[in-house]
Parts: structure tokens; C-alpha cells; sequence
């Protein structure tokens, strides 16, 4: 085989230029003219990608999908964002529900891996998996990354994953217990390879592919070429078709870009706050599925806005007369999916809300083009969970413009805008000729029942109310876990921030595992989050104390994840899960509670041999990764 691979590539394998050209704001070509039904998928891929609102493949996609059904190995040569995700994760689920069919149902062993530079990704990646394979009957994907427990990870591959997406260090570590298995192996895929390589990985990569079979398929995708990869992939690739994504990726200039940091569960009252003090004209909120428009729609219809869904499932007739009240200013709001709100032209339109944020940089650009047309000026903003931050950052990179951060108008500004409106409705009403009745009503009743006209004012204000507060309360931030640190990662073992007061709807756990038993922030939330189904957003202030631990959680947990999480283990320790009786829910805390904060508590290292690998290892990442002293906090994050 030649020494340069893109000699290689060039001179025996055809290269395959698929150019990105994702259009500017005022463009609805795509420049792909297939259609994922034109790929020859599996149905119920096919029936997945439907649900997500996909109709058209991107450039990479188109070009890279057919090639990886074909068994070819390949280097796609892709920025983050082009929907490179999709590339690969797609064929492969394809070909193992056709396997499965073929061996009379699906097989527990691990027949992909997918390795990833951060659990960020990883975390992405497997979400992408999960979302593909949804009409795929026993499917398991297993995301492993460090600074999570093992207890768990280890639980999921004795169950079974057929797919596990995991960084380089904690695969070879489950490599090496034995966890791992990868004898099965059917697919490797090195996702953002340079990245990998640049952060120091380029060992632990060749030694997890010098572990899988010789016969295999293997997808390697990376923004550039650098010698290291060239030789990673003339070692490992079998005569690779190298896939080439130009971007050119644009967005238009008079359309101003933010983006706001807020928990899922707050977004509502976010986006509640951003309508009520600035001033829009028509809106589209995106978000990601059908039921989550109108589910949408919904909420801010109850909230006093005039609000509708367009999706997939809607008819056409319908679609189309909801766009015309949009264009009419019947109603203000439109909640859409990617795929419904392509080609949409509403002049009125002054601002796009990317509620749950895109899957690819195409889609984000599609979605912000519905403003800022023919000359006009608009407005986009991003909502992004503190684990989505990575996302962001590609978007930037892949438009080659910058979106700026966003701060929520304050408390105080909400409550007083909202006095205001209160009072000039009173103003309003005075005017009125109805007046008159209430105010004899008034008299007569302040009279019989010997009640101050100003507190039957306040009574029938609170009736106009219909039982809806009207000041609204703090949205409660990122807990500390969550937050990033200035490199634009997380804490290496995902340490919770203490809260002084619970969240609305949270209450307080207690587990019996605290300081004697060596447990971690990192540890509890990665066990409960895992076996008890939460999202980490969801996992508030956590206080270890010498033989317990005190956790903030739903309060309304169901009973399978009850059920789940009284059987989780950390440490080989049962944690026991029950209500701290303590401290009760939010909304029935007596005065001067929690005049404390949590205090945080982590174990001395002295002596204790469970890190000494990992130790071991980080160093010599960091020597191996060139200028790399300064990479040492980059690197230990992913352990």
C-alpha cells in the first residue's frame, strides 16, 4: 500500500466530492435532489427518520450512507454539523435489522463501537442511535465515557448493547476488565478523529482497533487530514472510499443570532419571559417532534398566547390555512418540525425561536432563514442545555458567525411589566360602560358584609386571575455539575453544586452511601441517572455526609424508577433510595430553612488504588499530546 494515503485514495479508489453548499438565509435548495427512500434503508429506519421530520438527506450523507451499505470502508472528510451522525449511524442499524431478521431476531452482542474524543459527544452520538433505531425490536445502545460510574456501564454490557459509543480511555478500560467484548464486532466508527488524536488519544485508539477482528467495517470521519490519521487509516481502513464535504455553510447577515443557556424543564418559562418584554411580530418556535408542537402550542396557548402546531401529521389544507392566520395575524406563534416549515415565506415573521436545538448546521440555517428575508431584519434565538453547549460551538464554526449569549430579563423586570399591565387594564376597564353594574355590586356587598371596597378590589383581582400567579419566581440555573468550566467543558467526575433552597416540584433523597464509602458527586449522579431513567438536568444539589447522602430530585418519581433505583448499587454499596424526612418538597419549607448550603466533601486519593490507572494513563496522554501540559484538564475530562 502506498505511503500517502490520499495518493492512495486518488489513484485506486474514485473520491467522492459531496460539496455542503448549505444555502444562505434566502435559499430553500438544499443542493441534494435523492431522498432517504431512494437509499435503500431498512423500513423501520426509514420509519424512524420519517418521525424526526427527515426527508432529504445532506451531502454527506447521501454520498457516505450507499458507500457503508455497500461494506465499503470509508474516511469522510466532514466538519460537526454536516449531519455526519446520521451517516454512519444509519447504515448500520439498517444492516443489523436485516441481520436480526435474518437470524430470527436480534443478537445481544456488541456489533458496533463508536469511539468519540468527549462524552459530550458520546452522549449525542448515543442519543442519535436511540432516536434511529426506534422501531427496532431489543435494540441497546450503551454509552461508556469516563467520570461516570463503573457499576452501571457494567450492568448495561452483561445486559447486552449491540451498539457502544464510548471515549478511548473508558473503552480500553472495560476492554481490559473483560467487560467488553469485541469479538462480535461488525462496525467501527472514529468519530472526529483529529479531535481525538489532538487531545492525545492516538494510542488508546490504536489499541482498541489492534482489539477488534480483522474482518470488520470501519468508518473514520475527521475535519482534517493530519498525517496521524493518514496513517491510522491506511493501517486499519481496507481500501477506503474518502468522502469530501465542502461547507460552505451561510447565514444571513441581517439576522442577529443568540442563544440562551436554560435546564429543559425551564424552557417554557423562558421563552414566556422572552415574549412578554420584547417586542415580535409572527414567530416560529422549532422543536424536534410532531407530538412536541402541539404539545408546545399548548402550554403557550395557556399561558395567553395565540399559539398552533404545523407538523407532518397535519393535513395539507390545514397546514396551509394555519400558515395563512400566521400571515393574517390571526395568530402570533407557530410551533413547526424542520420538515413542515420548509419553503415557509411569512413576511410578519421577526423572529425564530430554535426551542429544542437542530441536529445538524443545515438544519439551523434552514430554520433561521424564515427571518431576516428580502432585506427585512430579524431575529434568531437557540435554547441550549448546558450538555448541548458542545453543539453551539459547531454551529459557530460551521456558519462562521458568532452567536451571542443572551441573558433572560430579570425577575424584578418581569414582575414590574406585569404590575403595569395589570394596572393599565384596570385604566382600561374604568372607561368601560360595564362599570357601572359592578360598582352598585361592589357597594352593596361592602355594605352587607362590612368588607373595605379595596379588599374586595383585591379579591376580584385575584378571580381575574383564574387561580395563575402574576408575578412570576427566579428560573432556577444550571446546577454546578452542569455549568462548564473555561475551556468549555465540564468538571473530569461531573461534581453537583450544592442548592440553598429545592427546586419547584423537587424533593429530597437520602442514600446510604456518603464519605466512609469513597462516593463522588461524579458517582451518584451517573448511577441515578442511568438506572433511574433521569436526565442530569434533573439531579439538583447533592450534600455528602459521613454515612449517607443527601440528593435532590422529582419529587413525583414514578414507581418503576423507585422500583429501578431502590435496587442501584454504588460502589457495590446498596444506596437505599428514600425521602429524607428532613426536608420536605418545594413549596412547604418552613421559614429559615436551608439557611445552609450543601457543603461538597470529596475523598482523599491518598492511598486509594481504584485511580491509579487512570492516573497512569492521563499522564502519559499528556506527554504524548505534544504541547500538552497545557491539554492536561482537556484530557482529564475524559476520564
Amino acid at each position: 500500500m502506498p505511503e500517502n494515503l490520499s495518493e492512495h485514495i486518488i489513484d485506486t479508489t474514485p473520491v467522492i466530492e459531496a460539496t455542503a453548499a448549505v444555502p444562505a438565509a434566502e435559499s430553500d435548495d438544499d443542493g441534494v435532489d435523492i431522498r432517504f427512500t431512494d437509499l435503500n434503508l431498512d423500513g423501520r429506519i426509514l420509519a424512524a427518520l420519517t418521525d424526526l421530520g427527515y426527508e432529504k438527506p445532506s451531502p454527506i450523507q447521501a454520498a457516505t450512507i450507499p458507500a457503508l451499505l455497500e461494506g465499503r470502508d470509508v474516511v469522510g472528510l466532514a466538519q460537526t454539523g454536516t449531519g455526519k451522525t446520521a451517516a454512519f449511524a444509519v447504515p448500520a442499524l439498517s444492516k443489523m435489522a436485516e441481520l436480526a431478521d435474518v437470524n430470527g431476531g436480534p443478537s445481544k452482542n456488541t456489533q458496533v463501537l463508536v469511539l468519540a474524543p468527549t462524552r459530550e459527544l458520546a452522549l449525542q452520538v448515543a442519543d442519535a442511535f436511540t432516536s434511529y433505531a426506534k422501531h427496532m425490536e431489543g435494540f441497546t445502545v450503551l454509552p461508556v465515557y469516563g467520570g461516570a460510574p463503573y457499576g452501571p456501564q457494567l450492568n448495561g454490557l452483561r445486559r447486552g448493547a449491540q451498539v457502544v459509543v464510548g471515549t478511548p480511555g473508558r473503552v480500553i478500560d472495560h476492554i481490559s476488565k473483560g467487560s467488553l467484548d469485541l469479538s462480535n464486532l461488525e462496525y467501527v466508527v472514529l468519530d472526529e478523529a483529529d479531535e481525538m488524536l489532538r487531545m492525545g488519544f492516538a494510542e488508546d485508539v490504536e489499541q482498541i482497533l489492534s482489539s477488534t477482528p480483522a474482518e470488520k467495517q470501519v468508518a473514520l470521519f475527521s475535519a482534517t487530514m493530519p498525517p496521524a490519521i493518514r496513517r491510522i487509516a491506511k493501517k486499519y481502513l481496507n481500501d477506503p472510499a474518502e468522502i469530501s464535504v465542502k461547507g460552505k455553510t451561510t447565514t444571513g447577515t441581517n439576522t442577529r443570532q443568540r442563544y440562551l443557556q436554560v435546564m429543559g424543564p425551564h424552557k417554557l418559562d423562558a421563552m414566556t419571559r422572552i415574549l412578554e418584554v420584547e417586542d415580535y411580530d409572527g414567530i416560529i418556535a422549532f422543536v424536534r417532534t410532531k407530538a412536541a408542537t402541539e404539545d408546545l402550542a399548548d402550554k403557550l396557548r395557556s399561558r395567553g398566547f395565540s399559539a398552533a402546531a404545523i407538523n407532518g401529521d397535519i393535513p395539507q389544507q390545514q397546514r396551509e390555512r394555519t400558515v395563512e392566520a400566521l400571515r393574517d395575524g390571526k395568530i402570533d406563534i407557530l410551533v413547526a418540525t424542520d420538515v413542515a416549515a420548509r419553503g415557509l415565506d411569512v413576511d410578519r415573521i421577526s423572529l425564530v425561536v430554535n426551542y429544542d436545538i437542530p441536529n445538524d448546521t443545515e438544519s439551523y440555517v434552514h430554520r433561521i432563514g424564515r427571518t431576516g428575508r428580502a432585506g427585512r431584519s430579524g431575529d434568531a434565538i437557540l435554547f441550549i442545555t448546558p450538555r448541548e453547549k458542545y453543539l453551539l460551538r459547531s454551529i459557530e464554526k460551521a456558519t462562521r458567525q458568532p452567536v451571542e449569549q443572551m441573558q433572560l430579563p430579570s425577575t424584578e423586570k418581569i414582575n414590574e411589566l406585569r404590575l403595569s399591565k395589570f394596572a393599565d387594564r384596570i385604566t382600561q376597564t374604568l372607561a368601560g360602560k360595564e362599570v357601572g353594574l359592578f360598582r352598585d355590586l361592589i357597594a352593596t356587598y361592602e355594605r352587607d358584609h362590612d368588607v373595605p371596597a379595596n379588599e374586595i378590589a383585591a379579591a376580584l383581582a385575584v378571580m381575574a386571575q383564574g387561580g395563575q400567579p402574576i408575578l412570576v419566581q427566579d428560573i432556577p440555573v444550571a446546577p454546578a455539575g452542569q455549568r462548564e468550566r473555561a475551556d468549555g467543558r465540564k468538571d473530569a467526575f461531573g461534581s453537583r453544586g450544592p442548592t440553598r433552597t429545592l427546586t419547584e416540584g423537587n424533593a429530597t433523597y437520602r442514600i446510604a452511601v456518603g464519605r466512609r464509602q469513597r462516593v463522588m458527586p461524579g458517582s451518584i449522579v451517573g448511577a441515578i441517572a442511568n438506572e433511574g431513567g433521569l436526565s442530569s438536568a434533573q439531579i439538583g444539589g447533592i450534600d455528602i455526609r459521613a454515612d449517607h447522602s443527601l440528593v435532590e430530585l422529582p419529587a413525583d418519581l414514578s414507581t418503576d424508577q423507585l422500583r429501578a433505583l431502590s435496587k442501584t448499587r454504588i460502589g457495590g454499596e446498596l444506596i437505599h433510595l428514600e425521602l429524607d424526612k428532613g426536608r420536605k418538597p418545594a413549596g412547604s419549607r418552613s421559614a429559615g430553612e436551608f439557611k445552609k448550603p450543601f457543603k461538597k466533601d470529596f475523598p482523599k486519593r491518598d492511598g486509594d488504588t481504584r485511580f491509579a490507572g487512570d492516573a497512569n494513563r492521563k499522564a502519559r496522554h499528556v506527554k504524548g499530546a505534544g504541547a500538552g501540559a497545557g491539554r492536561s484538564s482537556a484530557t482529564s475530562d475524559q476520564w
